[in-house]
């Protein structure tokens, strides 16, 4: 398998698109002090359970992309109301540069094993997010129990990474250092990081990581500033 193989998985998502359930939280907190109309994208939707969470909180503009037709297609099942969208070419978005207040990118990082396609997506999102605009990533850290170190140091030799490994129905998966984040927002003006419980998509018990990271906004450089 080639690593573009590795971080475009279509396949197994559409598979399991009616079976697999996701339980990273959305923290109000960061959240709330967005106007409810503000342009909100959920980049790897799945099947738009975020998409519910941040309408119950009023957010109207919301809209939501992946990558899988199986997942989108549920998406639209569960939420008919909502703008949903397939991505014919991820990570490349068809949005206009600075289109969106808010992104939102929830256990999808882990979902992309490279280190090369997580920065392309990240300059991805960077681009349709608005001078001033948050990015707001929840994802998966390395975990330290027998069973996670086991398997980190058996498929490292084959992937060329600790923390990437294979899940028993065929999805390749990485967990994350946390330094890992600040690394690949570099970018973006990290806020605020927060350590959570979550549940994987297979039901097993795990350290989350949530971080929230700003866009520079946009400098008064123009003539009347310079008068």
């Amino acid at each position: 398998m080639t690593n573009t193989d590795l971080d475009n998985q279509t396949s197994y998502w559409d598979a399991v698109s009616a079976t697999k359930r996701f339980t990273h939280p959305l923290h109000a907190k960061w959240t709330d002090p967005l106007s409810r109309d503000a342009a909100v994208l959920d980049y790897g939707c799945g099947y738009g359970r975020t998409m519910a969470e941040l309408a119950q909180h009023r957010f109207t503009d919301l809209t939501g992309v992946d990558s899988s037709a199986g997942m989108i297609e549920q998406a639209r099942e569960q939420q008919p109301a909502m703008r949903f969208e397939v991505l014919d070419a991820p990570p490349a978005l068809p949005f206009a540069d600075a289109s969106y207040d808010l992104v939102v990118l929830f256990a999808v990082l882990t979902c992309i094993p490279g280190d090369d396609a997580q920065r392309r997506l990240i300059g991805e999102l960077e681009r349709v997010l608005k001078p001033g605009g948050t990015l707001y990533v929840s994802d998966l850290l390395l975990g330290e129990d027998p069973r996670s170190v086991e398997r980190y140091e058996r498929f490292a030799a084959t992937h060329g990474t600790y923390g990437i490994f294979e899940t028993s129905d065929g999805a390749v998966c990485r967990h994350h250092h946390a330094d890992h984040f600040p690394r690949l927002l570099a970018g973006l003006d990290v806020q605020d990081t927060r350590r959570i419980p979550v549940a994987t998509m297979n039901g097993n018990e795990a350290a989350g990581i949530q971080v929230l990271a700003r866009k520079a906004a946009q400098s008064g450089a123009g003539p009347e500033a310079k008068g």
